[in-house]
This record gives structure tokens, C-alpha cells and sequence, in this order.
């Protein structure tokens, strides 16, 4: 598993009204104190709010949870101290404010859509598994399903060809 996969997204309490300086600040401390490997992301989530001001139809952005921050990292105690001691925060969202990552689905109700790993592989191509139980054989992409991040996989074991299923990150082509 790569860093970025072990990130996971935390909610950060700040004073209302700061949420981008406190984005701006945080962004600077980990350039400064070169964390990229630890904290990737720091989002402000906003809206579009539609408003009728002077009889004019107007789109605008709103914040969706003003005094509130969002910022994917891999926690360790040197990046809860960044982001905890970044001024304009007032803590972690948590118990005991023991940050606690936000769920999948608390994300996707959020609206915010992980990225999800390309692969470059296709149909036919040659790949060795790197991970798992079948890591070391070689086999052949016999199909890709991009929505669950999975390959079918022709693997050459004891003279026979036999299909698994295997994880975007389980392969590598050769």
C-alpha cells in the first residue's frame, strides 16, 4: 500500500470565518517543513448557492460546514501537531479531540470523490503479481473493472492457467 492510500481525511475545527486562511497556513507549514509525504490535501468544502439580489439571479460559493476544515494526511504526531498547532485551529474532530477519519460514506455524502489509481494496463497485456498470496507468478489481463479497482488475471501456476481476481495495486505489467 502506497502513502496516499493510508491517508485518510480528518475534520479540523477552526475559528468561523478563518477556514481559508487556516487552509493557506496549513498548505505553507507542510511546504516549510517539507511533509508532503504526510499531509496531501487540505479542502475547504464549498457550495454553489443561487441568490436573487436586486432582482438578479446570482450564483455564489458558500462554505458547506463553515468553521470547519478537511485534511487528508497519514496521522502521526508530528502531523497532528502541524495541523493542530496551525493558528486558526481549535482541534481535531473527535472524541476527546482523538481525531477520528472520516468514513467512506460520510465522505461520499460530502461529495468528495477519492481519486481513484489509473492503471496502465489493457486487455492482453503481461503483468507479475507484486503483493499477495500469488505474489511472484506472471500472468494475463483477461479483463479490467476500473469501479472496483480490480483485474482478472490468467495466472500460469503447476502448468495450468487459473483466474484471479486481484487488486489495481496487487499487478504490474511487464
Amino acid at each position: 500500500m502506497n502513502q496516499i492510500e493510508e491517508a485518510k481525511w480528518y475534520v479540523a475545527h477552526t475559528y468561523s470565518g478563518y477556514e481559508n486562511k487556516v487552509k493557506a497556513n496549513i498548505e505553507a507549514a507542510v511546504e516549510n517543513r517539507n511533509m508532503q509525504d504526510q499531509i496531501f490535501e487540505v479542502c475547504v468544502p464549498m457550495q454553489d448557492v443561487e441568490e436573487i439580489k436586486n432582482g438578479k439571479r446570482k450564483v455564489s460559493q458558500k462554505k458547506v460546514f463553515p468553521g470547519y476544515i478537511l485534511v487528508k494526511m497519514i496521522m502521526t504526531d508530528e502531523s497532528w501537531y502541524v495541523v493542530r498547532n496551525t493558528r486558526g485551529v481549535t482541534g481535531f474532530v473527535g472524541p476527546a479531540s482523538k481525531p477520528v477519519p472520516l468514513s467512506k460514506n460520510e465522505l461520499k455524502s460530502m461529495g468528495i470523490k477519492e481519486k481513484l489509481p489509473q492503471i496502465d494496463l489493457k486487455v492482453g497485456d503481461n503483468v507479475k503479481v507484486q503483493d499477495g498470496p500469488l505474489e511472484g507468478f506472471a500472468g494475463i489481463v483477461e479483463e479490467i473493472n476500473h469501479e472496483k479497482q480490480k483485474v482478472k488475471v490468467n495466472i500460469s501456476m503447476f502448468g495450468r492457467e487459473t483466474p484471479a481476481e486481484l487488486e489495481f495495486t496487487q499487478v504490474a505489467k511487464f
